[in-house]
C-alpha cells in the first residue's frame, strides 16, 4: 500500500470555468481559502475583487494577486452595502459571491462569556446573511447569480471547545438552504462548501500543535487539505458545470465518519 500521509497533492491548473466572470470573495487577505479561491478564479478567467476587514494584509494580497481590494466589516450592515456596491462597479456586475468571512475560537461551552459567543455568530453566520441579503438585491434584478458559502464539517460534527464555531456554521448551512430556495426562481443559485481542515498561516496561530495533529490523523489521506484544494471546489460551485446544484454543502473532506 503506498504511502499516502507523504503524498503531496498536485495543483490543478485552470480550465477557463469562470471566464468572462465577475467574482467577489470576502476575507480573501493572507494565504487562507479567501486568497487561494481569488487565485483560482483569475486563473478560471474570471474578473475578481477581494475584500477583507484588515485593512494591510488586504492591501498586499490585492497587489499581489493584480486586483482591486475593498475593505469590509461583515458585522456592519452599511460596510457590507458599500461593499456590495463598489465591487459591482468595479466588475461590472457580480456574478459570483464568496462568502469566505468566518471567526473561530475555542471555548469551554460553560466557560464561554457572551460576547466569545456573539462574536463568532456575529460574523460567520450574521456576516453571511448581510452579504448574502445585499448580494441578492443586486443579483435579482438580473435575474443570474450565483453564491457560494463557506461552512465546515463542524456543522454536522462534533468538537471539544467548539460549540459557538459549530453553531455558526451549522446557520450556515441552514441558511445556504432556505435562501438557496428562495432565490432559485429568480435564477440565483446558493450552495456551499464544508471543509475538514485546511492548513494556512492564520490556523497555525490559533490552534496547538497537538490538536492539529489530532485532526490531521483522522483525515483518510493523513494529510491535511491545501487551501488551493478547497478552491477547486468553490469554483466548481461557482461554475455552470454545478447549474443544477442548489441549496447543496458539499463536504470537502476525507476525514472519517
Amino acid at each position: 500500500m503506498p504511502d499516502i500521509s507523504t503524498k503531496n497533492p498536485q495543483y490543478v491548473p485552470g480550465h477557463g470555468l469562470l471566464a468572462g466572470k465577475g467574482v467577489l470573495i470576502t476575507a480573501a487577505a493572507g494565504s487562507g481559502i479567501g486568497s487561494s479561491t481569488a487565485r483560482k478564479c483569475i486563473e478560471e478567467g474570471a474578473r475578481v475583487v477581494i475584500s477583507d476587514k484588515h485593512e494591510r494584509r488586504l492591501a498586499e494580497t490585492a497587489a499581489e494577486l493584480g486586483v482591486v481590494g475593498i475593505p469590509c466589516d461583515v458585522t456592519n450592515e452599511e460596510s457590507v452595502q458599500n461593499l456590495i456596491a463598489q465591487a459591482a462597479k468595479e466588475l461590472g456586475a457580480i456574478d459570483v459571491l464568496v462568502n469566505n468571512a468566518g471567526l473561530g475560537g475555542t471555548a469551554q461551552l460553560h466557560e464561554m462569556t457572551d460576547e466569545q459567543w456573539s462574536i463568532v455568530l456575529d460574523v460567520t453566520l450574521n456576516g453571511t446573511m448581510r452579504c448574502t441579503r445585499a448580494a441578492l438585491n443586486h443579483m435579482y434584478p438580473r435575474g443570474t447569480g450565483v453564491i457560494v458559502n463557506n461552512a465546515s464539517v463542524l456543522g454536522w460534527r462534533a468538537q471539544e471547545g467548539q460549540a459557538h464555531y459549530a453553531a455558526a456554521k451549522a446557520g450556515v448551512m441552514a441558511l445556504t438552504r432556505c435562501a438557496a430556495i428562495e432565490a432559485g426562481p429568480r435564477g440565483v443559485r446558493i450552495n456551499a462548501v464544508s471543509p475538514s481542515i485546511a492548513m494556512h498561516a492564520n490556523l497555525a496561530k490559533v490552534t496547538s500543535d497537538e490538536l492539529l495533529a489530532e485532526l490531521t490523523q483522522r483525515e483518510a489521506f493523513g494529510r491535511f487539505a491545501e487551501p488551493w484544494e478547497i478552491a477547486n471546489v468553490i469554483v466548481f460551485l461557482a461554475s455552470d458545470y454545478s447549474s443544477y446544484m442548489t441549496g447543496e454543502v458539499l463536504s470537502v473532506s476525507s476525514q472519517r465518519a
